[in-house]
């Protein structure tokens, strides 16, 4: 399979992120291009549950402007996607058609399943089969995806509306919370996890757990792990101990006083404490102690599984049969 560039442009809860890579079936896709805007498209859903004109607006900029580095950089594939703000928006559908009206980019509504199991792909390809059964966390701006499994397909892959950006929004309105906010909160994560995390449990022990996302990352940072700048393939870890001292400090701090700290980006400060919470009721409910940061997400889980689907391209043309109907850009479905 020869080298193909792609572009993945990933529409969260709070940015939207464009990213660049060189890739082929078999080989580490090399990042060249990577660029993010702020819109937190979630504190743009009206009370009636639409996004609204505004946060549109901003929409459809920035996927232009996506689309427009994408074809400077020659990029032979954009693959955008979007998860839980946009799909949560009662007016999806007619966002979804302006987008593509206005940018010429289809822009793909992923479940939160199909989220935690191309997690999970990026994950396996990256930690490799010797790892055994793999548990892979992942906390986004809306939601809470847990994934676990031997294969590169999890046996069991749960998405929860428990987001750091959701739960701020909705359960801690003070900045700095009070001290009655947090413990609510944890309780009602506690109620929240409860089911999930016997469901997880019943699938087996992990031999490795790993997590990814950018609140893990900075959690992880804020306990003493490497920069970013050390490089992907530092290992990096968050334990249960250093996340309660942690939290003990953040959670008195001002989303002002947070942005300060180092590995905690002013666009996300003001989520740190309850993606914090989230993380330490996850671990709990599974009774984790420690987690390991995997560089890898849902961002390459999509790369990867456009891999696979234009390696099966490659071997069906070599072997010179159609190939199967419901292929395209539509590839990423196969993540359910």
């Amino acid at each position: 399979m020869p080298l193909v560039r792609l572009g993945v442009l990933d529409v969260g809860s709070n940015t939207v992120h464009l990213l660049v890579v060189d890739a082929h079936r078999g080989a580490h896709p090399t990042p060249k291009n990577s660029e993010k805007t702020v819109l937190r498209l979630a504190e743009q859903i009206d009370s009636r549950g639409k996004l609204t004109r505004d946060g549109a607006d901003r929409l459809v900029r920035a996927i232009a402007d996506a689309a427009t580095t994408a074809a400077v950089l020659e990029c032979e594939d954009l693959m955008a996607f979007a998860t839980s703000a946009v799909r949560e928006a009662s007016n999806v559908d007619a966002v979804l058609d302006r987008v593509l009206a206005e940018t010429g980019v289809s822009l793909e509504v992923l479940s939160g399943e199909q989220e935690a199991r191309l997690t999970f792909l990026a994950a396996r390809r990256w930690y490799g089969w010797s790892t055994g059964r793999l548990l892979v966390l992942d906390i986004g701006g809306g939601s809470l995806e847990v994934a676990s499994g031997v294969d590169e397909e999890p046996d069991v892959a749960v998405s929860l509306a428990l987001g750091a950006g959701r739960l701020t929004r909705e359960r801690l309105g003070n900045d700095p919370p009070r001290r009655q906010d947090l413990e609510d909160v944890r309780e009602y994560l506690v109620e929240q996890l409860a089911e999930p995390a016997r469901t997880v449990a019943a699938a087996g022990r992990p031999d490795r757990v790993v997590a990814t996302s950018k609140t893990f990352r900075s959690l992880a940072r804020l306990t003493g792990a490497a920069p970013s700048s050390a490089g992907p393939r530092v290992r990096r870890t968050l334990g249960q101990a250093g996340l309660r001292q942690v939290i003990a400090f953040i959670s008195r701090m001002s989303s002002t006083d947070l942005a300060e700290l180092e590995g905690v980006s002013a666009a996300r400060a003001n989520q740190l404490v309850g993606g914090a919470l989230v993380a330490d009721a996850a671990m709990r409910a599974l009774s984790i102690e420690e987690v390991q940061i995997c560089p890898w997400a849902l961002r390459e889980g999509v790369i990867l599984r456009r891999l696979d689907w234009l390696d099966g391209m490659d071997r069906t043309a070599q072997q010179g049969r159609r190939p199967p109907r419901g292929t395209g850009r539509t590839a990423l479905r196969g993540a359910r």
